[in-house]
C-alpha cells in the first residue's frame, strides 16, 4: 500500500505544475516589468553570478552536443540573439534618479516577449512529448523547432540577462547610495 502512494504524490505534484504554471508565468511578466531599486551590491553579485552562470552554461553545452547534435550551435546561436536583446533592453529601459538611490523599470514589451519565447517553448515541449506518446517523430516541419531549440531559448535568455546586468551595473558608478550624481568630485542633485 505506502508503494502506490509514491506515484499518487507525483501526479499530484505534476498536476500542481501544470494548474500553477500559467500563474507563475503571469506573475514573472508582471515582476519583470516591475520598477526595481538598482541596490548595488545586488547587481553586482547577480553579475558575476550570471557570468559564472554563462562559462557553466558553455561548458554543458560544449558536453551535450557530443550526445545532442546542434546543442552547441543553437546555444551559441540563441546566446547571440541575447546578447543583442540585452543591449536592445537596456536601451528601452527608464531610468530614474530619485534622493532614494537609482531606479530602473524595463520595457514591459520586451518582457513580455521574452515570456512569450519561454511559454512557445514549453508549449512546443508539450507538442513533443504528445508525438512521441503517439509513436510519431519530432515535428520537422520548421528546423528551429527541434529539440535542440531549448537550448538557444536557454542561451537568449541568459545572453540578455548576462547584458543587461552588466549594462546596470556600468550605470552604478556614476550614483552614490542616496542617488546623487557624481560629477567631477561634486555632488549634484
Amino acid at each position: 500500500m505506502p508503494l502506490l502512494i509514491v506515484p499518487l504524490l507525483i501526479l499530484i505534484l505534476l498536476f500542481l505544475w501544470l494548474v500553477l504554471l500559467p500563474l507563475s508565468l503571469w506573475q514573472r511578466y508582471r515582476l519583470g516589468k516591475a520598477r526595481r531599486k538598482a541596490w548595488p551590491w545586488l547587481v553586482k553579485l547577480n553579475s558575476w553570478l550570471l557570468l559564472v552562470s554563462l562559462g557553466v552554461f558553455i561548458a554543458s553545452m560544449a558536453l551535450t552536443s557530443l550526445w545532442w547534435p546542434g546543442a552547441f550551435s543553437y546555444a551559441l546561436a540563441g546566446l547571440g540573439v541575447g546578447l543583442v536583446t540585452g543591449v536592445f533592453g537596456l536601451w528601452l529601459t527608464r531610468f530614474e534618479i530619485t534622493p532614494q538611490g537609482l531606479y530602473y523599470t524595463p520595457n514591459a514589451w520586451l518582457i513580455l516577449a521574452l515570456t512569450l519565447l519561454v511559454t512557445a517553448r514549453i508549449a512546443m515541449g508539450f507538442v513533443e512529448m504528445w508525438r512521441y506518446w503517439q509513436g510519431r517523430e519530432a515535428l520537422s516541419l520548421v528546423p528551429v523547432l527541434d529539440h535542440a531549440s531549448l537550448f538557444a531559448v536557454a542561451g537568449l535568455l541568459i545572453g540578455y540577462y548576462v547584458v543587461y546586468t552588466w549594462g546596470l551595473r556600468r550605470r552604478l558608478p556614476q550614483f552614490d547610495r542616496y542617488g546623487v550624481k557624481r560629477v567631477s568630485g561634486r555632488e549634484a542633485r
